[in-house]
């Protein structure tokens, strides 16, 4: 599925979630979007399996983070990444953007990540865009989203923001 319209609202997922994952799916509302990024993680392609399972149960936008082919072979809604290859079936394109290269980059992508705009757990330490920076990158791409440190109450303070994304905002108690 190529959404015509992505989704506004994503979960970014890691290998620090562990079993938080399963409860964070579950918190997402339907059409929310999912960027798979287990990129280490020992029976990465079983875990995916059982994420897509839920995703297509409740219909949430699965995308999967790196090579394109391989997004393509596990059947993803999209692919997450830098990597400009086609595939013969058409993907939802989400790219990461930190920087002025980037969000030129991003131009092509129907979701830009545009981060960290606040400070986030994921990047301990790094420096973070603050409004005033998300809202300078986000002006150069199309449906930019707003990544780290994010949640429902700080993605209002937003301008420009088509969406936004998190780790932590969904796996925190409600």
């Amino acid at each position: 599925m190529h959404p015509r319209h992505p989704p506004r609202l994503w979960l970014m997922t890691d290998e620090r979630m562990g079993e938080a994952l399963w409860s964070a799916l579950l918190r997402l509302p339907k059409g929310a979007g999912v960027v798979f990024r287990h990129r280490s993680t020992p029976g990465r392609r079983a875990l995916y399996e059982r994420v897509r399972r839920i995703a297509r149960a409740r219909r949430l936008v699965l995308v999967l983070a790196g090579d394109v082919r391989v997004a393509a072979a596990w059947r993803a809604d999209g692919v997450h990444g830098r990597d400009p290859r086609r595939t013969a079936r058409p993907l939802l394109r989400t790219m990461p953007v930190h920087d002025p290269v980037e969000a030129h980059r991003a131009k092509r992508a129907d979701v830009a990540f545009v981060s960290p705009v606040f400070a986030t757990r994921s990047h301990v330490g790094a420096g973070s865009l603050g409004i005033s920076g998300f809202a300078r990158l986000a002006r150069q791409v199309r449906r930019p989203v707003a990544l780290g440190g994010i949640d429902s109450r700080r993605a209002r303070l937003l301008p420009f923001a088509y969406g936004w994304a998190a780790i932590d905002a969904w796996m925190a108690p409600r």
